[in-house]
C-alpha cells in the first residue's frame, strides 16, 4: 500500500492517549449495543424509524461525509494546491444542501420512500431502478474502502501493526455497530464523531496557526508545490481561490472557472449531495417533512467553516513541515505524499494528550464515513435489489437478517477495495471520479424527471447507462494520454460529459416512447404536485429559524460572502 513509513510518521503516544483513544472506542461500540434495543422492524434497522429530531439528522448528515475526503483528502488539497480548495464547500456543497432542502426532500420524504433508488422505481420503473440500486451499491463499497484505507493507515502508524491486521481490526469495529443498531447507531456515532473530529482538528489549526506567526506568517512561508517535479500550484495561486487553475487543470482563467462552476458546483456537486443516498437516508431518517428539509440546511452550516481545521493544515503543513518537501525529493520520496499532510501536522504540532484527542478525532471521521457507506448499501441492497428482484413478500425480520448479513458482505468487500484506493497519491483524484461515473448522470435524470413530466421511463434508464459510459470514456481517453486532462480537469470534464450526454439522450429517447400516466406523477414531478405536499401543517406557526426557507436564505447569504472575503 502507498502509505508513509512508520519511522517517517511514528506518533510518539502516551498512556494518556491510548487511554482517551480506547474510551472512545467504549463509547462507540456501548451506542452500536444499545441502539439494538430501538429496533422491532425494518424500517427502524434502515431508517431509525422516522423518529429523529431535525438538529440530530442534520449534524449526521455533514458528520457522515466528514470521512476520508474531508480529513486526508481535503487537507492533501490544501497542502498541494492551496486556498482553491475551498471551492469543494463554498461551491461544491453548500448551494446543492441548500437545493436538496428546499427543493428535493419534500419528494422524497412526501412520496415515503425507504430509498432514492426506491424514488426512481416509482418515477421510471424498474430499468432505472436496477440500474441505479447496482450502480450505487457498487458506489458504496469502493467508497468504503477509501474509508477503511485511511483507517488502517492510522492503526498501522499508531500501533505499528501490519497493513492487513490493521485493514481487518478497523473493518471489525465499523461492522460491529452498524451491524448491531442499523441505521440509529450509525447516526448517533456520527453526532458524538462530529465533536470529536471538532476537538481534534480546532487545536491543531490554532497550534499550527501559532507555530506559523498567523495568517500572515502563513502566507510568507508558503512556498511553489510540486508533483513529479512540475510546479503544482504557485504562492500566489495558493494564497488565493480564484480562479482555481491549480484545481481545474486548466490553464486558461477562463475555463478553470467554468469547469469550477458548471463542473465541480452544478454537475458533481448536485450530483452528488441530491441524489447520493448516503446523503438522504439521513434526512429522511427525520420526524417530520419540515425536520427533513431543515437537516441538509442545518448541516450547510457547520459545513461552510470545516474547510477552515481541514484545508489550512493542510497548508500548514506544507510550508513548515520539512518532511513533505524534502523528502518529496530526497532518497526516500516514496515514503511522503499529500496524503499524509493530516498525519504529518499531528505528529510535529500536539502535545501528548491532545494527540490521544487528535487520533480519535481521524479514527472518527473514517468510521462515520465508513459506516456510512455501509449503512447506505445494506438498505439499497436489502431493499432495492434482494426485496424488489430476488426474494419477495417474507416476513419484516427476514429482511433485517438480510441487511446485517449485506452489512458484513460490504465491509468484507471494502478491506479489497481498500487496496484500489491504495495506488492513489491523493484520494480526491479517486474520488471525484467515482463521483462523475455515478453521481453526474444521476443527477441528470432526477432533474429532468423531477421537472419535465413528459421524460419517459425508457429515457430513464437509457439516459443513466449513457450518461455513465460516456464518463468511463472520457477517463479511457485521459488515461491512455489521447486528451490532456491534468489535476481535476478529468473528473470535472467527465462529469460534465455524463451530464450532458444524459440529458441529450433522455431528450431523444422520451421524443420517441410512452410516458407516464399524469396522474401516477403527483408528488413526483413538480408541475403535477400541489403545493400543500411542500409544507407541514404542524409547522406553521414556527419562528423563521425553523422554517427552510428562511433558515437555507441565511446560509446562502454566509457562503456569498465566504466566497468574497477569500477569492
Amino acid at each position: 500500500m502507498n502509505v508513509a513509513s512508520d519511522s517517517v510518521l511514528r506518533l510518539n503516544a502516551g498512556a494518556v492517549d491510548y487511554v482517551l483513544i480506547a474510551l472512545y472506542f467504549v463509547f462507540v461500540l456501548g451506542i452500536g449495543y444499545m441502539a439494538r434495543s430501538q429496533i422491532s422492524s425494518s424500517l427502524d434497522f434502515f431508517l431509525s424509524g422516522r423518529r429523529l429530531p431535525a438538529w440530530v439528522t442534520g449534524i449526521a448528515f455533514v458528520s457522515a461525509n466528514l470521512g476520508a475526503v474531508e480529513i486526508m483528502g481535503m487537507s492533501a488539497n490544501g497542502a498541494q494546491i492551496g486556498l482553491a480548495t475551498m471551492h469543494y464547500y463554498w461551491i461544491g456543497a453548500i448551494p446543492a444542501m441548500l437545493f436538496l432542502g428546499v427543493v428535493m426532500m419534500p419528494f422524497y420524504y412526501g412520496s415515503k420512500v425507504r430509498s432514492v433508488p426506491e424514488f426512481m422505481r416509482r418515477r421510471f420503473g424498474t430499468g432505472a431502478h436496477l440500474v441505479n440500486a447496482i450502480s450505487f451499491a457498487v458506489a458504496q463499497v469502493l467508497i468504503a474502502g477509501v474509508n477503511l484505507y485511511l483507517l488502517a493507515t492510522i492503526v498501522n502508524v499508531i500501533l505499528g501493526w501490519s497493513q492487513w491486521v490493521s485493514l481487518i481490526v478497523a473493518a471489525a469495529i465499523v461492522l460491529t455497530y452498524t451491524a448491531l443498531g442499523g441505521l440509529s447507531a450509525a447516526i448517533y456515532n456520527e453526532v458524538l464523531q462530529f465533536f470529536v473530529i471538532l476537538a481534534a482538528l480546532v487545536p491543531l489549526t490554532v497550534f499550527g496557526l501559532i507555530k506559523v506567526g498567523g495568517w500572515n506568517g502563513l502566507k510568507e512561508k508558503i512556498v511553489d508545490t510540486t508533483t513529479d517535479g512540475k510546479v503544482t500550484a504557485s504562492i500566489g495561486e495558493q494564497m488565493s481561490s480564484w480562479p482555481g487553475n491549480a484545481l481545474s487543470g486548466f490553464d486558461s482563467p477562463v475555463w478553470s472557472v467554468i469547469g469550477i462552476v458548471f463542473g465541480l458546483g452544478f454537475v458533481l456537486s448536485f450530483g452528488y449531495w441530491t441524489t447520493n443516498f448516503v446523503e438522504v437516508q439521513r434526512a429522511m431518517a427525520s420526524n417530520s417533512m419540515s425536520a427533513s428539509r431543515r437537516a441538509p440546511i442545518i448541516g450547510a452550516i457547520p459545513k461552510m467553516f470545516i474547510p477552515f481545521v481541514v484545508v489550512i493544515p493542510g497548508m500548514i503543513c506544507a510550508a513548515v513541515i520539512g518532511d513533505m518537501i524534502s523528502l518529496k525529493s530526497g532518497p526516500n520520496a516514496a515514503d511522503v505524499t499529500y496524503n499524509d499532510a493530516m498525519l504529518l501536522m499531528i505528529r510535529d504540532i500536539l502535545p501528548n494528550g491532545l494527540l490521544g484527542v487528535a487520533v480519535a478525532g481521524l479514527l472518527a471521521s473514517f468510521m462515520a464515513g465508513m459506516a456510512a457507506n455501509i449503512s447506505a448499501f445494506n438498505t439499497v441492497f436489502s431493499y432495492d435489489i434482494w426485496q424488489q428482484y430476488i426474494v419477495k413478500n417474507k416476513p419484516d425480520n427476514y429482511y433485517i437478517t438480510v441487511g446485517r448479513l449485506a452489512t458484513v458482505g460490504a465491509t468484507v468487500l471494502a478491506i479489497f477495495t481498500a487496496l484500489i484506493a491504495s495506488g492513489y497519491s491523493n484520494l480526491m483524484d479517486y474520488l471525484q471520479t467515482l463521483f462523475g461515473f455515478f453521481n453526474a448522470p444521476l443527477f441528470a435524470t432526477f432533474l429532468l424527471g423531477m421537472f419535465w413530466k413528459r421524460m419517459t421511463p425508457t429515457a430513464g434508464w437509457m439516459g443513466l447507462v449513457a450518461g455513465t459510459l460516456s464518463a468511463v470514456f472520457v477517463f479511457v481517453l485521459s488515461e491512455t494520454g489521447v486528451i490532456n486532462l491534468p489535476g481535476q480537469g478529468m473528473p470535472f470534464v467527465a462529469a460534465s460529459a455524463a451530464f450532458v450526454v444524459d440529458i441529450v439522450v433522455s431528450v431523444v429517447v422520451s421524443s420517441m416512447t410512452a410516458a407516464k400516466p399524469v396522474k401516477e406523477l403527483v408528488g413526483l414531478v413538480y408541475s403535477e404536485t400541489p403545493a400543500s405536499h411542500f409544507t407541514d401543517p404542524a409547522d406553521a406557526g414556527d419562528a423563521w429559524f425553523k422554517r427552510p426557507v428562511p433558515l437555507a436564505g441565511i446560509a446562502l447569504v454566509m457562503v456569498v460572502a465566504l466566497n468574497i472575503a477569500f477569492h
